[in-house]
């Protein structure tokens, strides 16, 4: 062949041109007798839509509940417990002493600890009782951040007790009120044990947000404590605050190291294993069920576009006279199907983070239409609705939706770059 024949002859056009683009929009916007088409293509762009929305959603809310309860748990109790073993703990002052110069230890904390029954004049119900002393509680995290009534000055020098919110208002407690503590455990006599019956004036009120803690627990000043629950001298346990609690395997043998003496440690890793594995299983089988709506919408992409092709097959056959490649025909219809997966993701994440700012103020309105609490304290432990966005899981979540509308085009796509011009001109 010549270099004159050479240069006459055609030639193919880079991938993804201008043109492209303008058939498959032209493609996108189906007339009236492809009404149906546009239909069908309307629901895959919604089901893209609401799958990503709903993901984000979804993966913020179980990321927000783990994070506050994760918080909560943190900012009540020890990051790690120090149990006495072999004998009681009456020398805890110089075990205190010791861990609380530890690098890396925030606090170091006596604990009495025990359980009674907590009555008024209204009702009673099973309570847990802490005995601390009020520099500790002031510093050990949200107790002594969170007091609604009263004040936890002088609590160590005045009887008294701090309880939570919602175990107030199940006593029908204020400020001032007597709350009585049973204990089962009280003074031995001749005729056995008899139960150990004491009232104490209520010196503040906190509420952390975590129902768990606001109605259980109650605090005693740690003498008082050791003397309602027989502890003269000793502790039922030390707890121990870290600077960060995620270097709790580096710092337990430090702890060790320093108490100087027989003991065993739990951290809140193992306290709280069984909860935290649960949460994690059931984040994960969300993410494989909620990810089957994308699968579903991507599912209607491929049924769109089959039958776009299946309407357009004599505009491909004329496309394909006039020169086109099986490649652009191809790259006209992956362009359509992914602009429709393109968009539903855009859509979608838009939607699923504005629902997430605003998930709590969606929750109050809802509840209040339905006249129904769908967060229930009881139930969820906490008294708000969280949502907090990993960027990583949501880039994850547009990948993956992105991913999926891409693998749906191609094969509808490879349908229509296989069609005969000669056979698709015949029967039309």
């Amino acid at each position: 062949m010549s270099t004159t024949e050479e240069q006459a002859a055609p030639r193919g056009t880079a991938p993804f041109a201008p043109f492209e683009w303008l058939i498959a929009g032209r493609y996108l916007r189906a007339r009236r007798r492809e009404g149906f088409i546009s239909v069908t293509a309307g629901f895959s762009f919604l089901g893209v839509m609401l799958g990503v929305a709903v993901l984000i959603i979804v993966m913020a809310v179980m990321n927000g509940f783990r994070q506050e309860l994760l918080t909560k748990i943190l900012g009540v109790n020890g990051h790690i417990v120090v149990q006495p073993v072999g004998s009681e703990f009456t020398d805890f002052d110089d075990v205190v002493a010791r861990i609380a110069k530890v690098p890396g230890v925030r606090l170091a904390a006596p604990l009495v600890e025990g359980q009674a029954l907590a009555s008024s004049a209204f009702n009673a119900g099973g309570v847990l009782v802490r005995g601390m002393r009020e520099a500790d509680i002031k510093n050990s995290g949200l107790i002594g951040t969170n007091v609604k009534e009263g004040t936890l000055e002088g609590f160590d020098n005045v009887q008294g007790v701090v309880i939570g919110r919602r175990l107030a208002e199940q006593l029908g407690l204020r400020v001032g009120d007597i709350l009585t503590l049973v204990s089962p455990r009280g003074a031995v006599t001749p005729m056995g044990t008899t139960p150990r019956i004491k009232g104490y004036p209520v010196r503040a009120i906190f509420e952390v947000g975590m129902s768990e803690y606001d109605a259980v627990f109650v605090f005693l000043p740690l003498a008082e404590a050791q003397a309602y629950f027989n502890r003269d001298g000793t502790v039922s346990a030390v707890e121990v605050f870290l600077n960060d609690p995620d270097q709790t395997d580096e710092m337990r043998a430090k702890v060790a190291d320093a108490a100087g003496r027989q003991i065993m440690l739990v951290d809140w890793r193992q306290r709280n294993a069984t909860f935290f594995s649960a949460l994690q299983v059931e984040r994960n089988v969300m993410f494989l069920i909620l990810t089957l709506i994308v699968l579903v919408a991507d599912l209607n992409i491929i049924s769109s576009l089959i039958m776009l092709v299946k309407e357009k097959g004599q505009a491909v056959a004329i496309l394909r006279t006039m020169g086109a490649t099986r490649g652009t025909i191809m790259r006209v219809f992956v362009i359509v199907g992914a602009a429709i997966g393109f968009i539903g993701t855009l859509v979608g994440v838009l939607l699923g983070l504005l629902i997430c700012r605003y998930i709590e103020e969606i929750r109050q309105g809802i509840s209040w239409l339905t006249s129904t609490e769908l967060f229930s304290p009881e139930l969820y432990f906490l008294s708000r609705l969280p949502a907090i966005i990993d960027w990583s899981e949501t880039s994850a979540v547009i990948v993956m939706a992105l991913g999926l509308s891409l693998l749906a085009t191609l094969y509808p796509a490879w349908r229509a770059s296989r069609l005969d011009p000669v056979e698709a001109l015949r029967y039309e």
